[in-house]
């Protein structure tokens, strides 16, 4: 089951379990670009994709994407929490709704799947959940981010206790720390379009491998946390970032 799948990076979670032969259950708040997710993904790989157009912020949707999962494919065995947000703004100029919206897209509405999920990992033996954060839920993500940089952290914070408290039950809980990553429609493709020499330069100061990342790249590394060759990694953060980041750790 993967949130936030209809486009960019959960689109291409989707299409790197799809060649893994994994049944899936796509979410998205918009149906014709989630169809057409689905309908691909049919046509490429021969597997069974189920899908649902829903506001994973409503508190109600967690349980019943889990609940249509287990009926539909008949148990759930991988959660991917895509579906996130951006509110920029000095912290002075932020707002109480601001904070409320973001809080729950980037990390009530991944709270509210993950506690939905585990009864039925539990029931089936154990299962894998992937969260995709962001190198600024690991470090300083600069002027304007004081929304988005707090909940990465706190996505990254509490992945790490669930780790811990679900290793008993054989359910892995990691989180995945993108940086700048450049897909179609995607906020860094639009500026690149915009100004394409300022890009070049942040390029060159920001990213020590001299490109943007791509979506496929970071689906890659959710589907080995997804899969039983990562069988020994739980609780932990994997940045994907071409060395964008400056954390030790």
């Amino acid at each position: 089951m993967i949130t936030g799948a209809s486009r960019g990076i959960g689109r291409a979670i989707a299409a790197s379990l799809a060649l893994e032969r994994c049944n899936l259950l796509l979410c998205a708040r918009g149906d014709n670009a989630l169809q057409a997710t689905a309908d691909e993904l049919r046509e490429a790989h021969g597997v069974r994709v189920e899908t649902v157009a829903a506001d994973i912020t409503q508190p109600d949707v967690p349980e019943r994407l889990v609940e249509t999962t287990r009926q539909r494919l008949g148990g759930l065995d991988i959660l991917v929490g895509n579906a996130g947000g951006n509110s920029r703004g000095r912290f002075e100029e932020t707002t109480d709704d601001a904070w409320a919206e973001i809080m729950d897209l980037n990390v009530y509405s991944h709270l509210r799947t993950a506690r939905a999920a585990i009864p039925v990992m539990k029931a089936s033996g154990g299962g894998s959940m992937v969260f995709i954060a962001s190198i600024f839920g690991r470090e300083a993500g600069g002027a304007g981010l004081s929304i988005y940089n707090t909940t990465k952290s706190a996505l990254i914070s509490a992945a790490k206790i669930m780790a811990v408290e679900l290793g008993e039950d054989n359910i892995r809980v990691n989180t995945v720390a993108p940086g700048s990553i450049r897909f179609p429609g995607g906020s860094w493709d639009k500026r690149v379009k915009a100004d394409p020499e300022a890009m070049k330069q942040f390029v060159a100061a920001n990213i020590p491998m001299g490109r943007f990342g791509r979506a496929e790249e970071v689906a890659d590394v959710v589907t080995f946390l997804s899969s039983t060759r990562a069988s020994w990694v739980s609780g932990a953060c994997l940045p994907v970032d071409g060395v964008q980041s400056h954390s030790l750790m």
